[in-house]
């Protein structure tokens, strides 16, 4: 199905509700179910982009909010667009910036034309809105823009998350009339609406509805994985999913952990991003097929074996627990490069082994049999992980 100049999205098997297929851009293919590493600043942390490339990523996701502040989208324009600063030649999706403006500025305001708030950096005024979030996607040379939305807590009143999905939607239209006006559509860049609604079905339909109305190249479901937990985030995606077009890719923003991905595959989700592998890595805590390990327990300090046993990545090739676990615990530099490098193949070595069981039919086996193993170790060696910044 062609969707825009440089843009499509194939659907090439199905397994129940879910789905692997490829996206086509002019920067390169994704395949699906895909992760996104996130790169807020520039920057996969603690990563080359070639080595993040070489983990098994297609595409990274870039940070509007972070970048119009720090070096400033015009600067990063100026010198020859987000890809070329950073040097990774593949596909970037960037996000609208409204998630961080509402989870990092203290003093916010949010009228119908946009946010105001001030910078965590040094304070300074600015004005977030549907047109200059395009805008500012437009000048980094984004290949998937993100439409501009207001996302509330799922705990906020019910005429509190009514009100932010109404405003959302009046925000996407002008998100879409915005891209269309500018270069972005005509370079081949897509533009993926957000569905919101928090929990609630008939929010998220409606919702759903104002976005196909409107017509986005894809689309998200946004407003999860801020607190719900995964039973009712699972619960929410038994539904949200399905009511947004099913010819078009389904991106879950912010998610996550392996068993939240997999989880959300099985209910029809393509697309992901997650600040954990990196993260994690940075603060001492590996993925591995037998759940996550945090390398500075003392136990680590003579263990020989790599950090999980059937991982094929350089990093378990080469090095041993017992030397990572030095590394961490003295505060090396090359501990979070390396503990990073891991969690990296382990995601998209679990997306690649996602795309072949769905490809197989056989996505219900392989879905029990990595939980099973997954949830065997317990949450005994587990590291908390959590925050807004890759």
């Amino acid at each position: 199905m062609s969707i825009g100049p440089r843009f499509s999205f194939s659907i090439l098997a199905t397994d129940g509700a879910a789905r692997c297929g490829l996206l086509s851009m002019g920067r390169g293919e994704v395949r699906t179910p895909a992760f996104m590493p996130v790169g807020t600043a520039a920057t996969v942390k603690a990563m080359k982009p070639a080595d993040v490339r070489a983990s098994g990523a297609d595409i990274i996701l870039g940070n509007t909010y972070h970048l119009m502040l720090r070096p400033g989208a015009e600067r990063v324009a100026r010198l020859g667009g987000l890809h070329n600063f950073m040097k990774w030649e593949r596909p970037i999706l960037t996000d609208s910036g409204g998630y961080q403006v509402m989870s990092l500025s203290e003093l916010t305001k949010v009228t119908e034309e946009g946010v105001a708030f001030r910078s965590h950096l040094d304070g300074s005024r600015h004005l977030l809105s549907p047109e200059r979030s395009m805008e500012i996607q437009r000048l980094l040379g984004s290949d998937i823009v993100m439409a501009f939305d207001q996302l509330v807590p799922t705990t906020a009143t019910r005429d509190d998350r009514a009100a932010a999905m109404e405003r959302s939607m009046r925000w996407a239209r002008r998100s879409r009339e915005a891209f269309d006006a500018g270069t972005a559509h005509a370079a081949g860049a897509a533009l993926f609406g957000i569905q919101q609604g928090a929990l609630d079905e008939d929010l998220r339909r409606a919702s759903a509805d104002a976005l196909t109305e409107i017509g986005f190249d894809g689309y998200a479901v946004g407003g999860l994985a801020v607190g719900e937990g995964q039973e009712a985030m699972f619960a929410c995606l038994d539904f949200a999913p399905a009511q947004l077009p099913a010819d078009r890719p389904r991106y879950l923003m912010g998610v996550g952990k392996p068993d939240d991905i997999v989880g959300a595959v099985e209910r029809g989700i393509d697309m992901f991003d997650c600040v954990l592998p990196t993260r994690s890595g940075r603060t001492g805590q590996a993925f591995t097929r037998d759940g996550p390990i945090n390398i500075r327990n003392a136990r680590f300090g003579e263990d020989p074996a790599p950090l999980d046993p059937d991982c094929a990545c350089p990093v378990c090739a080469s090095w041993s627990r017992a030397y990572l676990h030095h590394l961490v615990r003295s505060g090396e530099i090359l501990g979070a490069m390396l503990m990073t490098e891991h969690n990296l193949y382990f995601y998209q070595q679990l997306m690649a082994d996602l795309r072949s069981a769905v490809g197989e039919g056989r996505l219900a086996a392989f879905a029990a049999a990595f939980r099973a193993r997954y949830a065997a170790r317990g949450s005994a060696d587990t590291a908390s992980a959590t925050g807004a910044n890759g």
